[in-house]
């Protein structure tokens, strides 16, 4: 037998997870199916058929650091056990050893968005699909959380579950049109951070009347102290796009001024893209409790977008998981977790250039280099 080396810090944070089975189900111990569903996953492990063949091939050197004491679980027991784990459990653990890797930034961008696994769907049983609502840090580049939005409610109702598993005082948060609403506006205050919402149609009083607040301001000529302007200019592909951002006071007048807490400035966004001959214009606008400031403001919302490429593209692109057929109990909502703590530390290993399905391809090679994006070190090492 190998022996045995000390435990990688990351399952240190899971060790204590309650268990879900009852006692004569206990062949196996949690944290190592744990474990080895996170392992398998880093080497592209994506159903439990894979986690079972990863952990039979890899045996000798799992032993060198897990107790498998009764072999390896088959695939049926990690169906079971991520089928019987209690989400909130999980999510809990999740989240203390994210903070104990992030690294405090003032001003960071919490981008908070919502997706859907469009395949966990079971119409027969008459499931909907899993839908979650995840925060990530873009200077982290770390996913924060996730919660999962009930399929009798909606992302409204979760966003403000969410923040309070979090903690991003000095942050700034930024949600989608959707999400713009005074009760994630106050939310997001009282746990001590600043906003950047989007405002769209859904708002159609108070949308009208920031629409008209800029077209006054920039009609006004005396109006150069008044507002704040960024102008930046990208070439890419034949495509260039130019961006323009102003930001103004937040007049006491507009729509629900009161209700939208600590409500400072707003913001306006011209997005120009010319592609040939072709020419698109965009314009969009945003409630902030930040100080008007079009340069930091623009950088904000850029920023913002960092949640679709940076995440949920690489998980439907690197970790297939809009393809998922898991359905079973808690299973689909858990393994999306597993995603994101492997997501985690490969956007934390900065030893191999390349990208996230590489580095999976490499940790499925090389044990060392596993354990390299496994023992990532904390702000508690």
């Amino acid at each position: 037998m190998p022996t045995r080396s000390k435990t990688p810090s990351l399952f240190e944070y899971f060790a204590d997870l309650p268990e879900p089975r009852i006692d004569r189900c206990k062949k196996h111990a949690l944290i190592d199916i744990i474990a080895i569903a996170i392992l398998a996953s880093i080497c592209g492990a994506e159903h439990f058929t894979e986690m079972e063949e990863f952990g039979n091939r890899k045996e000798e050197w799992l032993k060198s650091f897990l107790e498998l004491n009764n072999g390896i679980p088959t695939h049926d027991t990690f169906a079971r056990v991520f089928a019987a784990l209690k989400p909130t459990a999980f999510e809990e653990r999740f989240v203390r050893w994210v903070q104990a890797v992030a690294t405090a930034t003032a001003g960071e961008v919490v981008a908070v968005d919502g997706k859907t696994a469009r395949r966990s769907h079971d119409k027969e049983a008459g499931l909907g699909a899993l839908h979650l609502v995840s925060a990530w840090a873009t200077r982290n580049r770390l996913v924060l959380s996730q919660v999962k939005v009930d399929e009798e409610s909606n992302e409204i109702t979760a966003v403000p579950e969410l923040l309070r598993l979090l903690e991003i005082k000095g942050c700034i948060v930024t949600v989608d049109a959707l999400n713009t609403q005074k009760e994630i506006a106050g939310e997001i205050r009282e746990r001590e951070a600043d906003y950047v919402l989007a405002l769209k149609q859904n708002h159609p009083k108070l949308h009208a009347e920031v629409e008209g607040s800029f077209a006054a301001v920039l009609k006004d000529e005396n109006a150069d102290g008044a507002i704040k302007t960024s102008e930046s200019v990208e070439n890419n592909h034949g495509r260039t796009e130019t961006r323009r951002c102003w930001s103004i006071e937040a007049p006491g007048w507009i729509t629900g001024f009161d209700g939208w807490c600590d409500l400072r400035s707003l913001i306006m966004v011209e997005a120009r893209r010319e592609i040939k001959e072709q020419q698109t214009t965009e314009l969009r606008y945003y409630l902030s409790s930040l100080a008007p400031n079009a340069e930091r403001a623009s950088q904000v919302i850029r920023e913002h977008w960092g949640v679709e490429n940076s995440l949920h593209w690489v998980l439907d692109v690197a970790f297939n998981e809009d393809h998922s057929r898991v359905r079973v109990g808690h299973a689909p909502e858990n393994l999306a977790l597993v995603r994101k703590i492997t997501h985690n530390l490969l956007q934390q290993e900065k030893t191999l250039k390349r990208g996230v399905k590489t580095k999976r391809f490499a940790a499925a090679l090389d044990d060392a280099y596993l354990l390299k994006i496994l023992n990532l070190k904390t702000n508690d090492s």
